[in-house]
């Protein structure tokens, strides 16, 4: 899936929201979160940590100064901020299923800043001032979770590298080399960007026939479970009380505190004056006015297992956004890890995936039990085949296609994240929308969000102003999609 699902995600402008999709976002029924799933393969790895199904009580506590519902990135961040900000608080972390099993735990594993090639679009949208914020906070983001990994010492397979967008027709290096000018004309700094237009040199740089154009700047990949687990463990360390298998059904104002909001689970039901939704994706179950402007979204990973020609000291030595006209591969060669390489992003038969779920929305657009998607995995077979050269002949291992999952990003009206505090609900705050770009956005966004729980203004954040949550922004939305509560 993207990347966060990265998984890099592709930004906005790399690809059409298909007529598929269009129509989950006009679907107003209520969306359950299907009890199953199936693993990805950060989760196959981790079977044997006890985080998974931890709880660090039996029972679910009656009462908490904070409940944050969702243990991903942006639970576990806002879980340790809050404790680090707040000690002597109670934080209770609310997981549906085992510890970290949405997005994160589902992605390919990049942690890949835009630095440029949304320009266009975001500026469309957001104008030119809010466009190069958003892209400037990515690479923050991203420089910020990698000091996090090397000052903690995390064992999460960090890779630090040249990360390639690779142009695969001349039209996608056209509308690169106009939205690199533009972004360049608007003040964006391409320095760190290293730019091949020359078709020769960038077939051989990204060993890919047929390429264009490559772009190269440092990004890097990761096992999302593992640098989760080390930010749990960080904030148990400060009094966190986790609680897996929990799954938050409702939530009512107290009847008892004003103030106070009631989280009814499966398990008992807990009160705090203070919620924080961290579901992504899945905000709209227990947040209806995110329904139109957060869409559950399916995007399939496949892992694969490169032949002898693409092993050893033949094995890429990058991560990669390989552009079409019709989707986006997000590539990861685990280069600190196993050197699997996981394919993630919107393939161009993305769209197959899309008129699946159409056949039953309300059931299929939050299901992330779906294994092997044979329509993704053959697009992903046509480019290792027709562009990498993977073919069945010459000495050692042939490729092996050997599992895909499913993951559900959090589809943004906008392509931009909600952040802040839910209008009309005081006490009810909000950090998702990620568009399966969430790696490169969430450790900033989580620590804002709690910089403004904390009592902090919008601009002490450091957030990009078109990232808050308002009634404007809400109301604007539904408006643009047809839609209103």
């Amino acid at each position: 899936m993207p990347d966060d699902a990265g998984h890099s995600a592709p930004p906005v402008g790399a690809e059409g929201v298909s007529e598929a999709e269009k129509s989950l976002a006009s679907d107003s029924h209520d969306f359950p979160l299907t009890e199953g799933m199936c693993l990805s393969g950060w989760l196959e790895g981790v079977r044997h940590n006890p985080l998974l199904d931890h709880r660090t009580t039996d029972a679910l506590p009656s009462t908490a100064d904070y409940v944050i519902i969702g243990a991903g990135i942006t639970g576990s961040l806002c879980a340790l901020e809050l404790l680090k900000t707040n000690p002597g608080k109670s934080v209770v972390l609310l997981e549906a299923r085992e510890l970290c099993s949405g997005a994160t735990g589902r992605n390919a594993g990049h942690c890949k800043p835009d630095q440029w090639r949304g320009f266009t679009k975001y500026a469309e949208e957001h104008g030119m001032d809010q466009s190069l914020k958003i892209l400037a906070n990515e690479q923050e983001t991203w420089e910020k979770l990698v000091a996090y990994v090397r000052e903690h010492k995390v064992d999460c397979e960090l890779w630090v590298g040249k990360t390639l967008d690779v142009m695969m027709t001349e039209d996608c290096a056209a509308d690169a080399a106009k939205t690199m000018a533009a972004f360049k004309a608007a003040g964006g700094d391409a320095s760190k960007i290293e730019v091949v237009t020359e078709a020769f040199e960038a077939e051989r740089l990204s060993r890919l026939k047929g390429a264009k154009a490559v772009y190269a700047w440092d990004a890097s990949t990761l096992y999302p479970w593992k640098l989760v687990a080390h930010i749990v463990e960080a904030a148990l360390d400060l009094g966190l009380n986790v609680q897996t298998w929990t799954l938050a059904r409702e939530i009512q104002p107290s009847e008892s505190d004003r103030k106070s909001w009631r989280v009814y689970t499966d398990r008992g039901a807990i009160t705090a004056p203070v919620i924080i939704h961290a579901t992504n994706a899945y905000a709209g179950a227990l947040l209806p006015e995110t329904k139109h402007v957060i869409r559950p979204t399916p995007h399939m990973c496949n892992r694969v297992i490169p032949p002898s020609s693409f092993s050893g000291s033949r094995a890429l030595q990058n991560s990669y956004a390989v552009i079409m006209p019709n989707g986006l591969y997000s590539i990861n060669p685990r280069l600190e890890g196993d050197g699997v390489i996981l394919f993630g992003g919107s393939a161009p038969n993305q769209q197959k995936l899309m008129d699946y779920v159409a056949e039953d929305p309300v059931n299929r657009r939050a299901d992330d039990s779906l294994m092997d998607f044979e329509p993704v995995t053959d697009a992903v077979k046509t480019l290792t085949r027709d562009n990498f050269g993977w073919v069945d002949r010459g000495q050692g291992s042939r490729a092996r296609y050997d599992y895909a999952w499913s993951g559900i990003i959090g589809r943004s009206a906008d392509n931009l994240p909600f952040i802040g505090a839910l209008p009309g609900k005081p006490g009810q705050w909000i950090c998702a929308g990620h568009n399966g770009h969430g790696m490169a956005r969430i450790f900033t966004c989580a620590p804002g969000l709690v910089k403004l729980v904390n009592g902090a203004t919008w601009e002490e954040t450091r957030l990009p102003e078109s990232f808050e949550i308002t009634t404007e922004r809400l109301d604007r939305l539904r408006e643009v999609h047809g839609q209103r509560n």
